[in-house]
């Protein structure tokens, strides 16, 4: 399939990377958005949060199930975002709060990581055996995308109603995007994503203190430490190298054969070459790239409030509704 030509052309300090990465988190609201929560009870024990939006019109066929990104919920800008203009144009959404994600801490060792597929199987299972819709459509941001993707490549026996996917700012490689969060450039990035992780490991030392120990935490100094000692092992890989080879999803992007847009802007800090699947594009007719000159990592300002990628997110899935 060709690769899609970008329209994105923002003001000219959202075409600074780091303006565009920074300035929705900090400083973006989205009101008038109403959430229920429902909590999907797992076969492991453990649960996932799902909040969900409702379409302004009485009646609709069409859902569109949103990931989050690494230490994100359904909470985030971009998540309430996407939700708000989804709604308004006529779908229902249900926001996915991915395990260890929503308020309440996850119930076993294990929590999210990049390459969950099996939670949105399960997700999607629960939809749509649960509730009538016709058809569903996939969302996912950065590490969600990445799950997206996965999933969408690595399923044999994708539900019907799933008709269409949306990926915005996604380390397809995620060795690749680790290098460059490493950078000097990406320092802030880091740290808060370091802290952060780290809180709640030390939440898992005192609920589980046979499986992880307050003094591995704290010699933690990196994302890669993190993945090493906690994210590769409880989820059954070897190490972080194995980790990252077995969940990027560019290895599943040939096998996807439901029509699926990718939107990663190429001065995202975040990604570095191998994070833009070109050739995977160009060779597989349901891989839709399209790669911005601008837009950070998940900042496509535009007018009104309304994002770009959220704009081009509903003209996608609206193709297929």
């Amino acid at each position: 399939m060709p690769i899609l030509t970008a329209t994105y052309q923002p003001p000219i300090v959202f075409r600074n990377a780091h303006v565009a990465t920074i300035y929705p988190n900090l400083f973006r609201h989205v009101n008038h958005l109403t959430q229920q929560r429902e909590r999907l009870e797992l076969d492991d024990g453990d649960f996932i949060d799902l909040d969900w939006s409702y379409a302004s019109s009485k009646t609709t066929n069409h859902l569109v199930i949103i990931l989050h990104g690494l230490e994100g919920n359904a909470q985030r800008s971009y998540m309430k975002g996407l939700a708000k203009h989804l709604t308004s144009k006529s779908l229902d959404v249900v926001a996915v709060n991915l395990r260890n994600c929503s308020e309440q801490p996850n119930r076993i060792y294990a929590s999210y990581h990049a390459g969950a597929s099996e939670d949105l199987g399960h997700v999607i299972q629960h939809l749509s055996t649960k509730y009538a819709y016709d058809k569903i459509s996939i969302c996912g941001f950065s590490l969600g995308g990445n799950i997206v993707l996965k999933y969408l490549g690595e399923t044999q026996n994708i539900p019907a109603a799933i008709v269409s996917a949306v990926a915005v700012s996604v380390p397809c490689d995620l060795h690749d995007s680790l290098q460059q969060i490493e950078k000097p450039a990406n320092f802030i990035y880091r740290n808060r994503f370091v802290r952060h992780l780290k809180s709640k490991l030390f939440q898992r030392a005192g609920d589980f203190p046979d499986d992880i120990s307050e003094e591995a935490i704290k010699a933690c100094q990196s994302l890669l430490d993190i993945d090493d000692l906690y994210t590769s092992k409880a989820h059954g890989y070897k190490n972080a190298e194995e980790y990252y080879l077995k969940c990027s999803s560019k290895n599943f992007l040939s096998k996807i054969r439901i029509p699926t847009l990718l939107l990663n802007a190429k001065n995202d800090s975040f990604l570095g070459a191998a994070c833009y699947p070109i050739a995977a594009a160009e060779t597989n007719t349901s891989l839709f790239l399209e790669m911005p000159e601008y837009g950070g990592h998940v900042g496509f300002y535009d007018k009104k409030n309304l994002y770009y990628h959220e704009r081009r997110a509903y003209e996608f899935i609206s193709q297929f509704s």
